[in-house]
């Protein structure tokens, strides 16, 4: 899948500027808004996850539009530049990834056991994920329902448990944070800030079309009392102006 081009940083920060001085609510420094682009684009990315849960439930309600007008592929094609997968060994019993300060791990998507191919076959398994530790001790003590290695269980707490304990390599499938790199350094250009990295330009990591929901919520977070019509005029007057240029 192609990368999707994230949300303009310049864009969004002169977007909040402009509407900061329309309300009145005078001036945020760029470290100020370093913090509050990287707490709203947390925010907004979270809320996905409540967003595919409801429009899940409509779909079962036997509501949802089919192909791209469908809510919940145009939530999973956001979510999906956010997917990662990582190769992990057990060590000193335990697959050690929730508490490790270096891993970027938001929300296990799928486990399996790392595997092999065999005979133009992969021999990976998957893995059962259990976040409850009273049904995975059922499941342990009972006969019927132990796990073997055909049909392996993982029980997601401070780290990961894999039964049966022969398994002593997984692949973790999962959706890392959003970065915030993308507000690291600003330099200011003809009036506008422009974020760079080792000298290049970097965005966010939400999609372009998620723009108006990031100055929305970066305004809502510094308390600005705007209407959803205020925001949306001033990115669609800017977009229009941007293509506008772009043909010139």
């Amino acid at each position: 899948m192609a990368k999707t081009m994230g949300a303009s940083v310049s864009f969004v920060h002169n977007a909040v500027h402009d509407l900061l001085n329309k309300d009145q609510q005078g001036f945020v420094s760029d470290s100020e808004f370093t913090n509050l682009a990287r707490l709203a684009q947390l925010n907004i990315f979270n809320g996905l996850f409540d967003e595919l849960k409801d429009a899940q439930r409509t779909s079962r309600s036997g509501y949802n539009p089919n192909r791209d007008k469908s809510r919940i592929k145009r939530i999973q094609e956001d979510l999906a530049a956010f997917s990662k997968k990582a190769t992990i060994t057990k060590a000193s019993g335990v697959f050690d990834v929730v508490d490790d300060a270096t891993f970027d791990m938001s929300r296990i998507i799928s486990i399996s056991t790392a595997g092999s191919i065999l005979l133009d076959q992969s021999t990976k398994k998957p893995i059962e994920i259990c976040y409850d530790e009273e049904k995975i001790e059922r499941i342990l003590l009972n006969n019927l329902s132990a796990p073997t290695e055909d049909f392996p269980v993982a029980l997601v707490s401070d780290d990961i448990y894999v039964f049966p304990t022969s398994i002593n390599k997984i692949e973790i499938r999962y959706y890392r944070y959003p970065t915030g790199r993308h507000v690291d350094t600003g330099a200011v250009e003809e009036g506008l800030v422009s974020y760079t990295e080792g000298g290049d330009p970097v965005d966010f990591d939400l999609p372009a079309h998620y723009a108006s929901d990031l100055i929305y919520e970066i305004c809502r977070l510094v308390g600005v009392n705007l209407r959803d019509s205020d925001v949306i005029a001033y990115t669609g007057q800017e977009m229009a102006t941007r293509k506008q240029a772009e043909t010139l």
